[in-house]
């Protein structure tokens, strides 16, 4: 029996959800981002090092702990979406979407047939076809996978109202750092232009019933993104234990010095 995606079903309700990057592949920061209390993990087949291979294991990490297996994945690297979801994710972010076909063509990658071209094999999301025919398992692992597709592109604003209105289409993601190269900005993700270019995004989407995410690295800046309206943060792994390694150690060193 194929379990729904409680993040997909938060998001209808009209909750805020949280996530964290996991840059590291690691089955045990997986296994703490799920402790912390995490709606889900993302997995980086982007700018990190994730394999399928490695996935298959961090999947099994997840199930473990109840939450939800996220992958960033390029669009240009269909038979390694295809892979991910055959070794239990439910859910693909992909970035660098800056047109309506590219994003068409990132949910049908996503999608089993008549909704999209998804290759099906029996594998271990049709429990390897031990608990019932394959067909019994299409439209709930349609139903299932939530769609994110990133907006990294100031150009992207033409194509937005259009893009928006595609069927399957759950959470249009900002990317602040490649949206701000976009505007000139590089290394600006915070820069008044980038906001003021996302705030446009949030309001186009929610007048449209479209939900919204970003990255926010601390709690301010996850405080800040939620006032503003959007409906789904991601954190990262390596920057909470940066930063608590950074605070652990200025603290420990004060005290230390005043003896």
């Amino acid at each position: 029996m194929v379990r729904t995606n409680p993040v997909k079903e938060k998001l209808a309700r009209g909750e805020k959800v949280f996530g964290c990057f996991d840059p590291l592949s690691s089955p045990e920061v997986v296994e703490l981002i799920a402790l912390a209390g995490f709606d889900f993990v993302l997995l980086d087949n982007e700018h990190g090092p994730l394999t399928a291979e490695t996935a298959y294991r961090l999947m099994l990490a997840c199930e473990a702990r109840g939450i939800e297996p996220f992958v960033r994945v390029g669009l240009q690297n269909k038979q390694e979406v295809l892979k991910f979801l055959d070794a239990g994710a439910t859910g693909i972010m992909t970035p660098q979407v800056n047109t309506v076909e590219e994003a068409k063509r990132a949910i049908a990658g996503t999608k089993f047939f008549t909704e999209g071209n998804r290759g099906l094999a029996g594998g271990r999301t049709f429990d390897f076809g031990m608990r019932g025919p394959l067909d019994t398992f299409v439209t709930p692992l349609n139903d299932r996978v939530l769609n994110m597709i990133q907006f990294e592109h100031i150009d992207t604003l033409n194509e937005l109202d259009d893009m928006l209105q595609l069927p399957g289409l759950d959470v249009l993601f900002v990317g602040p750092s490649d949206l701000a190269q976009s505007l000139g900005l590089p290394g600006q993700p915070n820069h008044p232009d980038v906001t003021k270019v996302a705030d446009e995004v949030i309001a186009r989407c929610k007048a449209v019933g479209v939900r919204t995410g970003t990255v926010a690295y601390t709690p301010a800046l996850a405080a800040s993104a939620l006032d503003r309206g959007f409906d789904l943060i991601v954190a990262a792994a390596t920057s909470l234990l940066a930063n608590a390694a950074v605070n652990y150690l200025a603290v420990t060193k004060e005290h230390a010095a005043n003896l």
